[in-house]
């Protein structure tokens, strides 16, 4: 029986266990990978919003990485909240060479509206992960934040996907949970030299939506880890997050979470 592959995620530590670091290591594990962590920040948070953030030092961001790649082959990684232009520098120096597939989720803000990456950090995101990085992973509110327009049509997130290309990803998968009406949600795949692709789910009506963005980018990010082209990962992961969202339910207060546990 094959081992599990290494996924890697750093990011911010969810307090509430419904995202960050503790919803990735949670989709990492239910859908056969090794789950390792490097944490970028603490959050007191639960399902009525975030209380505090504490971030971790830079240098030691930058330890907890290199100790976890010297002593593990990562098959693949992802980044979510990373807070700080400083952190960003610090991540993106260690990574310069790595042999894996990275996916970037760029956190900007939480489900309930708070800032979870600094504005001053926007030009560092862009500069230090977006090139060379497989895949940008960015919700509808993000990708018009990092495009400079609005997308309200499914035309305007194809141009918003060969905006970001620009700044040089390989591929933007720009996720359509945020559209206000319809049946189903659609989110755009647009690869460097080729044409952009419509991947659609059946929506899910629930207001356990938090940490939707992290489970679909770890999520990603396992299937690349087990060696599944781009396209592949991408829908097996949008299934499994689908499936999470239909057999979620509310452990607290406020917005509750997808359920993790919920494989097929």
């Amino acid at each position: 029986m094959p081992r599990p592959p290494n996924i890697l995620t750093i990011a911010g530590s969810d307090s509430g266990g419904g995202a960050g670091i503790q919803a990735d290591l949670k989709t990492v594990m239910a859908l056969g990978g090794y789950g390792m962590s490097v944490i970028t920040a603490l959050t007191a948070q639960n399902g009525l919003g975030v209380s505090g953030i504490h971030a971790v030092a830079p240098d030691f961001v930058a330890l907890q990485l290199e100790t976890v790649l010297q002593g593990f082959p990562v098959a693949a990684a992802k980044t979510g909240m990373l807070f700080s232009a400083e952190i960003i520098e610090a991540v993106s120096r260690v990574l310069r060479k790595r042999e894996f597939p990275l996916v970037v989720d760029p956190v900007c803000v939480s489900q309930s509206g708070d800032q979870l990456l600094r504005k001053d950090a926007l030009a560092a995101l862009k500069a230090c992960l977006f090139p060379g990085c497989d895949l940008l992973t960015p919700n509808r509110p993000e990708a018009e934040l990092l495009s400079g327009m609005r997308i309200a049509r499914l035309e305007d997130a194809v141009l918003a996907g060969e905006k970001l290309l620009a700044l040089g990803p390989g591929a933007v998968l720009i996720k359509g949970g945020h559209a206000e009406s319809g049946i189903v949600v659609t989110d755009v795949l647009c690869v460097a030299g080729e044409a952009p692709k419509t991947l659609s789910q059946p929506k899910v009506e629930t207001d356990n939506n938090h940490g939707t963005g992290c489970t679909l980018s770890a999520a990603i990010a396992t299937g690349l880890g087990k060696g599944l082209p781009l396209q592949i990962a991408v829908t097996k992961a949008q299934e499994y997050l689908n499936l999470a969202l239909r057999k979620s339910y509310n452990p607290g207060k406020g917005c509750g979470p997808v359920n993790h546990a919920a494989v097929k």
